[in-house]
Order: structure tokens, then sequence, then C-alpha cells
């Protein structure tokens, strides 16, 4: 509801107080602070310095020229409000106003909403991957009014990760040169370990570099863009393309309240800007992954690929986990086999060849 501008009634005769309050009111100009955060730091997190860098920059000059208002925003990121776990309980409660983060670390709550991670070696370009997957979301609300029935926020877009593939202390050729070997992920992408007979271990970006050091673990299934921005070539300077594919399991998110209270015009500003900002993400993902190649290169690392066989073979030992993880989630009562075969569905119709072939029978 817009504000109304209180006048004393003693300042106005009867006549011209009821000709008042007949008359529409101007919305009086006011100030809003908005408190924004993310559990990963900005600078080597594409979705948080997308954040930063556009998000905020834009609905701040946007709500100055277009509206009677400002905003202002209280920024924290690097999990200086809430971790990285921690961000979409944040939003919930309203201890941030707006969060970015990824779903993969809230693998019971938005169990469904990883199903990129659910058939991997897709398309390799991130902003492929990102087409695709809001077309799944598009076609299936449940997974936007999950956010709203459940967790009181509004999803605002979606971002992700570039595309993953695999960083070691030491050399390999073969997959089954990882057996045995610890590597530490995000959670939802550790089984595609168990064709390797590797032994996967959760973990969190910020605790990955001291980890590989210490050897907590020997390999990282990691983009890129985080690891050449999170240093970890230096403990682990063997990197591998495998090309499970870009995960498009990011979202920035709005406290449902928090919105409400904005004028209706802010409200909008804040809506289109978050669209904006997913539809950068796909593109600003595919050259962070470039510039994270490069980068590596230069700072020394051992970039090798492994070869197509061993690649197809790895994808195939993968077969059954899409139909397996939408059958958990249908059991959870969420519409897992819907989503995950729309999914496939989409890939297939963008021209994107699989490595294996993915079935929900």
């Amino acid at each position: 509801m817009k504000p109304v501008t209180r006048i004393s009634s003693k300042a106005l005769s009867g006549v011209a107080l009821a000709a008042l309050f007949a008359l529409p009111q101007a919305a009086a100009a006011e100030s809003f602070t908005l408190r924004v955060g993310a559990g990963h730091p900005s600078g080597p997190s594409v979705y948080v310095n997308l954040v930063e860098n556009h998000f905020v920059p834009e609905v701040t000059r946007r709500v100055a020229e277009e509206t009677d208002h400002t905003i202002t925003f209280i920024e924290g990121y690097g999990g200086s409000i809430a971790g990285v776990a921690d961000t979409l309980e944040a939003v919930e409660s309203g201890l941030l106003d707006v969060g970015a983060y990824c779903f993969c670390f809230e693998p019971s709550k938005l169990f469904l909403h990883n199903f990129p991670y659910y058939a991997p070696f897709g398309p390799q370009s991130s902003a492929d991957a990102a087409e695709i997957v809001r077309g799944v979301y598009d076609e299936h609300s449940w997974l936007t009014e999950q956010f709203e029935a459940e967790y009181n926020q509004t999803l605002l877009g979606l971002s992700g990760w570039d595309n993953y593939h695999l960083g070691t202390t030491d050399p390999w050729e073969t997959p089954q040169d990882l057996e045995g070997v610890r590597i530490g992920g995000a959670g939802p992408n550790l089984p595609w370990l168990e064709y390797a007979g590797a032994v996967p271990v959760q973990s969190t970006l910020p605790d990955g570099y001291m980890n590989l050091q210490t050897g907590v673990y020997n390999g990282w299934l990691m983009f890129p863009s985080a690891y050449l921005g999170f240093r970890y070539y230096e403990p682990a300077p063997y990197y591998t393309l495998i090309g499970f594919g870009p995960m498009i399991v990011n979202g920035l998110t709005m406290n449902m309240d928090s919105l409400a209270r904005l004028p209706e015009d802010v409200q909008q500003i804040i809506l289109e800007v978050g669209a904006e900002y997913e539809q950068r993400s796909g593109e600003a993902l595919d050259e962070a992954q470039e510039r994270g190649l490069t980068g590596l290169e230069e700072e020394g690392a051992t970039v090798a690929e492994i070869s197509d066989e061993a690649r197809a073979d790895w994808a195939a030992s993968l077969a059954d986990f899409p139909r397996v993880q939408a059958q958990e989630a249908d059991d959870r009562g969420m519409p897992g086999t819907e989503v995950m075969q729309t999914y496939l569905d989409l890939v297939a119709e963008s021209g994107y060849e699989w490595p294996t072939e993915y079935s929900l029978d």
C-alpha cells in the first residue's frame, strides 16, 4: 500500500478536507534499505559477481531515476551475513532481504531444483544450459512456487556454475587411476565419481584450498573460473577436462514480505533487473570458463583432457542416475519424473547429443 501524506485537519475546512480525501494521493518519496548477501565471495563466483556488479547498481540507479524513491543496499558476500548453506534460511527469515545461493547446499529442501546435476555430460555451453533450464521452470511452475509456498521468497532469477571438470594433486590418465582417491564436491555431483571408484567428500569452496593442501582430499570437482579464482591450482595443479557440463542450479531470491513492503514501481524494477540477472548469467559463465582455462595455463597448471571413449564410458556408467533421482523426487512428493523428462526432452530438442542415452523408464 502506498503511504498517504498526513495533513492536520485544523488547517483545512470541512469542505476542503472532504475534497482532499476524494482525490488520489501521490506517494511520498521514501528511502529504503535492503540487505543482500551470498555465502561465496564476489570475485571468483560469477553468480555473486553479477549481484554486486549488475543487480545492486542497476536497481539503485533505476529506482533513483524512474521513481520518487531511493534504495540502498547493505551488501554481505563471502558469508559475512549468511554462509553457503544458510542463505535460503536467511532470506526466509528476513535476515537477508535478497540472497543468492546454490541449490546444491539445500539437498533436502531443494532436492528437485538440482535436476541438472542428475543428468551430467549435458550441453557444454552455459548459455545453452541456462536457456534449457529456464524452459523447464516455465513449463513446471511448481519449481518457482515452492520458494513462495514453503520458504517465503520470490525467485528473481537463475544463475549457476560453468562447466565442471576435475582438478587433482597428482596426475592421472584413466578414470581407473582415481580408484580410492578422495575427491571433494558440493554434494549432488558426488555420485558422478562412483564410476571411477573415487571416494566422494562433501565440502564447500571456501574450505577447498586448505583441505587440498593438507590432504583431507586430493581432488576437486570444479569449474575453471573457481578453480582459478580460489587458487586451487597451487595445491592441486593437474586439471583434467571431462565436461560434466555447466549447472544452472543457483538462484537470486527475495523475501516476500520485504518485496511487498516496497512501492509497486520499485517492486517492478527489482523483478525486471532480476530477470536481467538471469539473462546475463549464461554468457557471463561461458566467459568465465574461457578466462579460467586461460588463467590456469598461465599460472602453470597442467591442463589435459580425457579421451572421447573414456568420457562416453563414464557417462554410460551414470545412465540410470536421472531415473533414480527422478523417482526419489517422486517419493518426496515432488514432480520429479515430469521435471526430469522435460529437461531431457528440451536438451534433445536443442540438438545436443548426449554421450549416452538417458531413460526414465
